[in-house]
């Protein structure tokens, strides 16, 4: 059986339309409840600086920590999830998650909440790896399948942009400490909503070994790289260079190991698909602008412009909400008609010109002139880019691969993320660092240090896209490795009834 490949279990179409519709919620539940929290501390962050003492550098821990555990397991945690069950890998990792956001709650030292947020990116990962598994086996029907995934990535897309909102809101009416154990009652909830009413699978069992091994190199290999990165202005170039080194060892040993385990995480020969390597590749680069963005946007809105938590989360509020009406409606639209090829590449263009304004923003702006409408550019960008890019990269997939493939697809979109966000602040702190030197006023040094940021994101953006445009044309890839056609991207007109 290879990683996330649907486990043996009862046919699908057996689970009642309103227990199908029921199960879908609480794995969507589950999934926001993670994905909010990859983003809930971004406008928090001045507050758990001031509180605890963070340096600029070393705040960026507090979004990574949790980052890196949740991509580089999310292989490792599909495979147990094979192994012994999805329903109880996701309902082991709502506990676990909902464990630690208690501890981040209640961290009064940086050790702490760091920890505490590895913990939160362990539970996270346990519990994402195996939705998308569980809503294929769910909807086992083409057009249902489409519309559920469809549900499923609104809800992520929504809520990557929600949390920054939330995050503002919660931290100035009750303190930052509550981005966290407001998922005390939530996770409760769900946890025993998950126990009651996903249906029961059962796993390979544990006879069959998870690679415990390709595990651990894939997420040193992240944290090795995101920690060169972060500390590359503070340390020597000799000491840069041997930890870059290091990381691309870890990177090589986890190729090598992959060739060679019995049941590995991620079967090499998944990447022969171009379709499926250009969407990943094309997703690394995407989160990576959208992380940044979300990051040193909130960064800017308040040490710059003079927002607080509040009036920030209410500038960013327009995101979720276009996000939503977008991915609820007219992506699906726009992607029957047009093809996915073309909505991705369009969403792509708006995105980096919502960047490319951003890197002009001034030190003395405001949030109607400088910020309102690069952000309603890059949140439609990214809601009309997102699914037809799901679309394309489970389009280049054999249906034996579908559950790996949505695995990998995870993994890249969190490995993005994390490695943007490094590459984006880095690149801030150390321009703001040198115009401090020659004597330019903070704000100013500031201002200029995030337009950097934002340029190299536009940048990132205009790279995603030629990935994309390269590598992604409709023709280039007709058949799926393994055989069988690509699947139609059902257009609204013929989908027939929805997802019940």
């Amino acid at each position: 059986m290879s990683v996330l490949e649907p486990s043996p279990r009862k046919d699908a179409n057996s689970v009642p339309k309103p227990s199908r519709s029921r199960s879908l919620l609480i794995l969507c539940a589950g999934a926001l409840m993670t994905i909010l929290d990859g983003n809930i501390v971004t406008v928090a962050m001045p507050a758990v600086q001031r509180d605890l003492g963070f340096s600029a550098a070393g705040l960026a821990w507090v979004v990574n920590a949790y980052l890196i555990p949740f991509g580089g397991l999310l292989l490792l945690a599909g495979r147990l999830g094979d192994l012994l069950g999805r329903k109880r890998m996701f309902t082991s990792g709502l506990a676990l998650f909902t464990l630690a956001s208690v501890l981040c709650g209640v961290a009064g030292d940086q050790g702490t909440l760091v920890a505490a947020r590895a913990l939160q990116g362990v539970g996270g990962a346990a519990t994402m790896a195996v939705v998308l598994g569980m809503i294929v086996a769910l909807y086992p029907q083409p057009r249902e399948q489409a519309r559920a995934i469809a549900v499923f990535s609104a809800v992520g897309a929504t809520g990557a942009a929600l949390g920054t909102f939330l995050g503002g809101a919660l931290t100035q009416a009750a303190g930052w400490h509550w981005i966290f154990l407001i998922n005390l009652p939530i996770g409760v909830v769900a946890w025993f909503a998950a126990v009651r009413v996903l249906p029961a699978d059962q796993g390979a069992g544990p006879g069959r070994s998870a690679d415990w091994w390709g595990a651990l190199l894939v997420t040193g290999a992240l944290m090795t790289t995101v920690w060169t990165i972060i500390g590359s202005a503070g340390r020597s170039a000799g000491a840069t260079l041997a930890l870059a080194g290091l990381s691309a060892a870890l990177f090589a040993g986890f190729a090598v190991r992959q060739g060679r385990a019995a049941h590995p995480l991620l079967r090499l020969g998944i990447l022969r698909s171009r379709t499926l390597a250009g969407a990943n590749g094309t997703q690394v680069l995407m989160l990576g602008t959208m992380y940044g963005f979300q990051y040193i946007g909130t960064l800017y809105l308040q040490r710059v412009l003079g927002q607080d938590e509040l009036a920030t989360s209410l500038a960013f509020l327009p995101a979720p909400l276009l996000i939503g009406a977008i991915t609820l409606g007219l992506a699906a639209r726009l992607v029957g008609r047009f093809g996915p090829y073309r909505v991705l590449l369009a969403g792509l263009v708006l995105a980096t010109a919502g960047m490319g304004l951003l890197a002009a923003a001034r030190a003395d702006g405001s949030y109607t002139a400088d910020v309102l409408a690069p952000l309603l550019l890059l949140s439609a960008g990214f809601a009309v880019a997102m699914p037809a890019l799901t679309g394309l990269a489970m389009s280049g997939v054999a249906e034996r691969d579908a559950g790996l493939a949505s695995g990998l697809f995870n993994t890249t979109q969190v490995v993005g993320g994390s490695l943007g966000l490094a590459v984006l602040t880095t690149l801030a702190a150390g321009r703001t660092g040198e115009l401090l030197e020659k004597g330019s006023p903070l704000v100013a040094a500031t201002a200029d240090g995030y337009r950097l940021a934002f340029l190299v994101a536009a940048v990132l953006g205009a790279a995603a896209l030629a990935l994309a445009a390269a590598t992604l044309r409709p023709g280039r890839e007709t058949r799926r490795p393994g055989g069988g056609l690509p699947p139609r991207f059902p257009s609204a007109a013929h989908d027939g009834p929805g997802v019940r």
